[in-house]
């Protein structure tokens, strides 16, 4: 008889998700401390584009990093526009007392550049870590585990609550409610934040009711599911190590 075909080898797992959840968390708040103290403007250029080449690799995909850009973009467009006629220095362009200033112009591009690559980063290296395996890396990583209760509260009921303000909404608009500049708007949207308070307060006192009768104590689990310290995570350690100081050997030399 044939012998029996052999099982085929299973795949040795490379990549972001073969990390541990605390490497990856340790790894971004090392990644993001480097990029807050570079200066240069083209060092920081080419950190972003490394972290924005990282990002696109290790990320779930371009879809969500383009929306997460959306949403940040703003905010840096308006602080590009504003921020150099806050700083006194050489003139660019404007008229008195609105001024451009070239220091006020590289300062807006290296908090732009700076803010990028953090949140680049982040995306890379966190974005794909379910936020209960994201607290228990930190619970592991003895962050106060208040604030690990905190942050697991916050990402399961965010959601929760910015449905209930979705009904309300609805329903202003079903009793034909039409915004406007007026009085009558803003009493009614403080009705509106009222009643999701009121509404969170008393959600929040079932689900304490429920987590008790399930025999919550107030401390959480130990982490579970954790894959351990491996020679992946000890290969991303060194490469992210050198990463960051040829960083800062670039910013030295410039």
């Amino acid at each position: 008889m044939p012998a029996a075909p052999r099982a085929a080898p299973a795949p040795v797992a490379f990549g972001i998700a073969a990390l541990d959840p605390r490497t990856r968390l340790l790894g971004a708040v090392a990644a993001v401390a480097a990029v807050a103290l570079l200066s240069g403007l083209a060092v920081l250029a080419a950190v972003t584009l490394g972290a924005l080449a990282a990002a696109l690799a290790c990320g779930p995909g371009r879809p969500a990093l383009a929306r997460r850009l959306l949403h940040l973009e703003g905010f840096m467009l308006v602080l590009l526009a504003v921020l150099p006629f806050t700083v006194p220095g050489t003139p660019l362009f404007g008229a008195p007392p609105l001024v451009a200033s070239a220091e006020g112009l590289a300062r807006a591009l290296a908090i732009l550049l700076k803010v990028n690559a953090c949140g680049f980063l982040v995306f890379a290296l966190l974005a794909g870590l379910e936020p209960v395996r994201l607290g228990g890396a930190a619970l592991a990583l003895k962050v106060p585990e208040r604030l690990v209760q905190l942050f697991l509260m916050v990402v399961r009921y965010a959601g929760v609550l910015r449905a209930e303000a979705a009904r309300l909404q609805e329903a202003m608009r079903a009793r034909a409610f039409v915004p406007r500049s007026s009085l009558h708007t803003w009493r009614t949207y403080g009705h509106m934040l009222g009643m999701v308070l009121v509404r969170a307060l008393e959600r929040a006192e079932r689900v304490s009711e429920a987590m008790r009768c399930r025999g919550y104590g107030g401390r959480l689990p130990p982490p579970s599911g954790q894959l351990g310290f491996g020679a992946v995570d000890l290969a991303f350690a060194g490469l992210l190590g050198a990463a960051i100081l040829a960083a800062f050997a670039a910013e030295h030399l410039r």
